[in-house]
Protein backbone atom coordinates (compact mmCIF):
# COMPACT_ATOMS: atom_id res chain seq x y z
CA UNK A 1 0.00 0.00 0.00
CA UNK A 2 1.27 3.46 -0.92
CA UNK A 3 0.21 6.73 0.77
CA UNK A 4 -1.52 7.68 -2.50
CA UNK A 5 -3.89 4.73 -1.99
CA UNK A 6 -5.05 5.86 1.44
CA UNK A 7 -8.16 7.69 0.09
CA UNK A 8 -9.43 4.42 -1.42
CA UNK A 9 -8.73 2.48 1.78
CA UNK A 10 -10.34 5.09 4.02
CA UNK A 11 -13.41 5.40 1.81
CA UNK A 12 -13.95 1.64 1.70
CA UNK A 13 -13.20 1.20 5.39
CA UNK A 14 -15.84 3.77 6.30
CA UNK A 15 -18.33 2.23 3.86
CA UNK A 16 -17.78 -1.40 4.87
CA UNK A 17 -17.17 -0.87 8.61
CA UNK A 18 -19.33 2.21 9.35
CA UNK A 19 -20.04 1.25 12.96
CA UNK A 20 -16.38 1.03 13.97
CA UNK A 21 -15.35 3.76 16.40
CA UNK A 22 -12.37 4.88 14.30
CA UNK A 23 -14.56 5.11 11.21
CA UNK A 24 -17.06 7.23 13.14
CA UNK A 25 -14.30 9.69 14.04
CA UNK A 26 -14.20 10.74 10.39
CA UNK A 27 -11.87 10.47 7.40
CA UNK A 28 -9.11 12.69 8.82
CA UNK A 29 -8.55 10.46 11.83
CA UNK A 30 -8.99 7.24 9.87
CA UNK A 31 -6.40 8.41 7.33
CA UNK A 32 -3.90 9.15 10.10
CA UNK A 33 -4.64 5.79 11.73
CA UNK A 34 -4.22 3.81 8.50
CA UNK A 35 -1.01 5.67 7.70
CA UNK A 36 0.59 4.09 10.79
CA UNK A 37 0.41 0.70 9.05
CA UNK A 38 1.95 2.10 5.87
CA UNK A 39 4.93 3.67 7.65
CA UNK A 40 5.65 1.07 10.33
CA UNK A 41 8.33 -1.58 9.70
CA UNK A 42 6.43 -3.76 12.16
CA UNK A 43 3.15 -3.69 10.22
CA UNK A 44 1.94 -4.71 6.78
CA UNK A 45 -0.46 -2.89 4.46
CA UNK A 46 -1.49 -4.44 1.15
CA UNK A 47 -3.63 -3.33 -1.76
CA UNK A 48 -5.27 -5.78 -4.20
CA UNK A 49 -5.82 -4.53 -7.73
CA UNK A 50 -7.85 -5.72 -10.71
CA UNK A 51 -7.52 -3.97 -14.05
CA UNK A 52 -5.09 -1.52 -12.42
CA UNK A 53 -7.83 -0.42 -10.02
CA UNK A 54 -7.79 -1.07 -6.26
CA UNK A 55 -10.40 -3.59 -5.20
CA UNK A 56 -9.32 -4.63 -1.71
CA UNK A 57 -6.94 -4.04 1.15
CA UNK A 58 -5.49 -5.61 4.28
CA UNK A 59 -3.69 -4.04 7.23
CA UNK A 60 -2.11 -5.92 10.11
CA UNK A 61 0.71 -5.91 12.65
CA UNK A 62 3.64 -8.32 12.67
CA UNK A 63 5.01 -7.21 16.06
CA UNK A 64 2.34 -5.44 18.16
CA UNK A 65 4.72 -4.15 20.85
CA UNK A 66 7.18 -2.65 18.37
CA UNK A 67 4.37 -1.23 16.23
CA UNK A 68 2.95 0.51 19.29
CA UNK A 69 6.35 2.11 19.94
CA UNK A 70 6.45 3.25 16.33
CA UNK A 71 3.00 4.82 16.64
CA UNK A 72 3.88 6.62 19.89
CA UNK A 73 7.16 7.94 18.55
CA UNK A 74 5.98 9.00 15.10
CA UNK A 75 2.21 9.41 15.03
CA UNK A 76 0.93 10.13 18.54
CA UNK A 77 0.58 13.91 18.07
CA UNK A 78 -1.18 13.60 14.71
CA UNK A 79 -3.56 10.93 16.00
CA UNK A 80 -4.44 12.97 19.08
CA UNK A 81 -5.10 16.11 17.03
CA UNK A 82 -7.24 14.23 14.51
CA UNK A 83 -9.16 12.47 17.28
CA UNK A 84 -9.84 15.70 19.14
CA UNK A 85 -10.97 17.34 15.91
CA UNK A 86 -13.26 14.43 15.07
CA UNK A 87 -14.81 14.42 18.54
CA UNK A 88 -15.27 18.20 18.51
CA UNK A 89 -17.38 17.88 15.37
CA UNK A 90 -19.42 15.01 16.85
CA UNK A 91 -20.59 15.88 20.38
CA UNK A 92 -22.63 12.70 20.87
CA UNK A 93 -19.65 10.59 19.85
CA UNK A 94 -17.48 12.61 22.24
CA UNK A 95 -19.81 11.78 25.14
CA UNK A 96 -19.77 8.14 24.11
CA UNK A 97 -15.95 8.25 24.01
CA UNK A 98 -15.77 9.70 27.51
CA UNK A 99 -18.01 6.93 28.85
CA UNK A 100 -16.45 3.97 27.10
CA UNK A 101 -12.89 4.61 25.91
CA UNK A 102 -11.10 7.58 27.47
CA UNK A 103 -9.11 5.65 30.04
CA UNK A 104 -8.12 2.78 27.75
CA UNK A 105 -7.05 4.95 24.81
CA UNK A 106 -5.30 7.39 27.11
CA UNK A 107 -3.16 4.58 28.47
CA UNK A 108 -2.32 3.45 24.94
CA UNK A 109 -1.40 6.85 23.48
CA UNK A 110 0.42 8.38 26.43
CA UNK A 111 4.07 7.38 26.89
CA UNK A 112 4.71 4.93 29.69
CA UNK A 113 7.41 5.20 32.29
CA UNK A 114 9.91 2.46 31.79
CA UNK A 115 10.34 0.71 35.11
CA UNK A 116 12.22 -2.30 33.83
CA UNK A 117 14.04 -3.41 30.73
CA UNK A 118 11.66 -4.78 28.09
CA UNK A 119 11.39 -8.53 28.19
CA UNK A 120 11.89 -10.80 25.21
CA UNK A 121 8.81 -12.68 23.98
CA UNK A 122 8.09 -15.84 25.94
CA UNK A 123 8.44 -19.34 24.53
CA UNK A 124 5.05 -19.11 22.86
CA UNK A 125 6.37 -16.43 20.49
CA UNK A 126 4.96 -13.23 19.02
CA UNK A 127 1.35 -13.11 17.82
CA UNK A 128 0.76 -11.14 14.62
CA UNK A 129 -2.60 -9.36 14.41
CA UNK A 130 -4.68 -9.12 11.24
CA UNK A 131 -6.57 -5.87 11.83
CA UNK A 132 -8.76 -5.26 8.75
CA UNK A 133 -9.31 -6.99 5.42
CA UNK A 134 -11.92 -6.00 2.84
CA UNK A 135 -12.79 -6.53 -0.82
CA UNK A 136 -15.31 -4.40 -2.71
CA UNK A 137 -18.50 -6.16 -3.76
CA UNK A 138 -17.88 -6.42 -7.51
CA UNK A 139 -14.53 -8.16 -6.93
CA UNK A 140 -15.66 -10.77 -4.43
CA UNK A 141 -15.73 -14.55 -4.98
CA UNK A 142 -12.46 -14.34 -6.90
CA UNK A 143 -10.15 -15.41 -4.09
CA UNK A 144 -8.83 -11.88 -3.55
CA UNK A 145 -9.55 -11.80 0.17
CA UNK A 146 -7.95 -15.21 0.61
CA UNK A 147 -4.87 -14.07 -1.30
CA UNK A 148 -4.50 -11.00 0.93
CA UNK A 149 -4.83 -13.11 4.07
CA UNK A 150 -2.37 -15.71 2.79
CA UNK A 151 0.17 -12.98 2.02
CA UNK A 152 -0.10 -11.63 5.56
CA UNK A 153 0.20 -15.11 7.07
CA UNK A 154 3.29 -15.80 4.95
CA UNK A 155 4.89 -12.53 6.04
CA UNK A 156 4.13 -13.30 9.68
CA UNK A 157 5.68 -16.75 9.37
CA UNK A 158 8.76 -15.33 7.62
CA UNK A 159 9.14 -12.83 10.48
CA UNK A 160 9.18 -15.65 13.04
CA UNK A 161 5.71 -15.15 14.51
CA UNK A 162 4.14 -18.08 16.33
CA UNK A 163 0.59 -17.38 15.20
CA UNK A 164 -1.74 -14.85 13.60
CA UNK A 165 -4.86 -13.65 15.41
CA UNK A 166 -7.98 -11.76 14.35
CA UNK A 167 -11.49 -10.98 15.49
CA UNK A 168 -14.71 -10.97 13.51
CA UNK A 169 -18.32 -10.34 14.43
CA UNK A 170 -19.67 -13.34 16.32
CA UNK A 171 -22.69 -15.19 15.04
CA UNK A 172 -24.38 -15.23 11.63
CA UNK A 173 -23.17 -11.77 10.62
CA UNK A 174 -19.50 -12.62 11.05
CA UNK A 175 -16.90 -14.36 8.93
CA UNK A 176 -16.21 -17.14 11.43
CA UNK A 177 -17.17 -20.03 9.10
CA UNK A 178 -14.94 -18.58 6.37
CA UNK A 179 -11.90 -18.62 8.65
CA UNK A 180 -12.68 -21.99 10.23
CA UNK A 181 -12.89 -23.58 6.76
CA UNK A 182 -9.36 -22.28 6.12
CA UNK A 183 -7.79 -23.70 9.26
CA UNK A 184 -8.24 -20.85 11.73
CA UNK A 185 -8.92 -21.99 15.29
CA UNK A 186 -11.61 -20.29 17.45
CA UNK A 187 -10.13 -19.09 20.75
CA UNK A 188 -13.07 -17.43 22.47
CA UNK A 189 -15.24 -14.34 22.39
CA UNK A 190 -14.98 -10.79 23.61
CA UNK A 191 -17.07 -7.61 23.56
CA UNK A 192 -16.24 -4.13 22.36
CA UNK A 193 -16.95 -1.13 24.61
CA UNK A 194 -20.10 -0.69 22.49
CA UNK A 195 -21.31 -4.18 23.42
CA UNK A 196 -20.63 -5.81 20.05
CA UNK A 197 -19.77 -9.49 20.46
CA UNK A 198 -16.62 -10.58 18.62
CA UNK A 199 -15.22 -14.05 17.96
CA UNK A 200 -11.44 -14.45 18.16
CA UNK A 201 -9.43 -16.77 15.91
CA UNK A 202 -5.80 -17.91 15.72
CA UNK A 203 -3.85 -19.39 12.84
CA UNK A 204 -0.91 -21.37 14.29
CA UNK A 205 2.43 -20.96 12.56
CA UNK A 206 4.62 -23.32 14.57
CA UNK A 207 4.45 -26.99 15.51
CA UNK A 208 3.76 -26.37 19.22
CA UNK A 209 0.70 -24.23 18.53
CA UNK A 210 -0.56 -26.63 15.88
CA UNK A 211 -0.32 -29.52 18.35
CA UNK A 212 -2.16 -27.59 21.07
CA UNK A 213 -4.98 -26.62 18.69
CA UNK A 214 -5.77 -30.20 17.75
Amino acid sequence: MDPEQLPFVVTEHRRLFPDGFFARLGPAFLTAYTRTYVTSPHARAYIAEAGQQPVGFLVGVIDPAEHRRHVLQNHRRRLLLRAVGGLALRPLLALHFLRTRLGRYGRKLLPRRRTAAPQAPGPSGVTAVLAHVAVIERARSRGIGGALINRFVEDAAASGCARVSLVTVAGPGGAGPYYEARGWVPTGQTRTPDGLRLAAYDFPLNDDDQTESR
